[in-house]
């Protein structure tokens, strides 16, 4: 339907995005995710938003080329009239090496994914949402980690670099656009039970680490899906350029 909100998900196909893109349906939004490699895995995600009679869309979009960008919002543009949310989740996170370990390659890739791709995903959905642009305002969730304030030492300082980065955008993108009705807002989750750990090559990782955490569990992607549909909510109406940490206490 024509009035329904619609939020844009990247990233969606699993983990955390996916969470996300259920539970914005179940709240009244219609959802557009995007995928890299998982079709499968985002295809199911979309059945069950459709399920709840909710519309769905899904975009095959690698945020680290522009390009597919650029193809996706206009894919975007000619399934929905207008953008009111957007969950800049799309991320990647490499093996465990210490930082004379890491090549250039590396790094090229999870900036290009995890900063450049989020940076050029902003940019559009501000261009759909700005009053400046003829919109109508919106929300920007972006998707920080912990690793940001605790630079993951001996594991994977590149990928804590990089969400460093998102948090600083957060704060600058969110006063650029205050006053065009875009409220911009970030969320750093903790050790969370999904598929990252075993993409980084620790499938045990966040088990091995629950004594770490003071509330003594991993979070699940549900716990962060909350948290993202609160600060996309009116009951956030007043909540721009902050980053909100879901991480059990550290």
């Amino acid at each position: 339907m024509a009035d329904r909100k619609v939020v844009l998900i990247t990233g969606g196909s699993a983990g955390i995005g996916a969470a996300v893109a259920r539970m914005a349906a179940k709240q009244g939004f219609d959802v557009a995710l995007t995928y890299r490699t998982g079709q499968a895995a985002a295809q199911t995600v979309a059945e069950d938003v459709r399920a709840g009679g909710q519309r769905c869309e899904i975009y095959c979009c690698d945020v680290a080329d522009p390009a597919q960008i650029d193809a996706m919002f206009a894919a975007f543009d000619k399934d929905f009239h207008h953008l009111d949310a957007l969950v800049n989740n799309a991320g990647i996170v490499d093996v465990k090496a210490r930082v004379d370990e890491i090549d250039h390659a590396r790094l090229r890739r999870i900036f290009d994914v995890n900063v450049i791709g989020a940076f050029l995903v902003a940019g559009q959905a501000v261009r759909r949402m700005s009053t400046k642009y003829g919109g109508k305002g919106g929300v920007i969730v972006n998707m920080s980690s912990i690793a940001a304030k605790l630079g993951a030492g001996k594991q994977y300082v590149d990928y804590a670099a990089t969400k460093g980065a998102i948090d600083t955008m957060t704060i600058g993108l969110a006063q650029e656009v205050a006053k065009e009705g875009i409220r911009v807002v970030g969320i750093r989750p903790g050790i969370i039970d999904t598929e990252i750990h075993a993409k980084g090559g620790e499938p045990e990782r966040g088990k091995r680490m629950e004594g770490w955490i003071p509330m003594k569990r991993m979070g699940t992607a549900e716990e962060i899906a909350e948290a993202a549909l609160w600060l996309i909510s009116d009951k956030a109406s007043y909540v721009t350029g902050s980053t909100l940490d879901v991480s059990g206490g550290r």
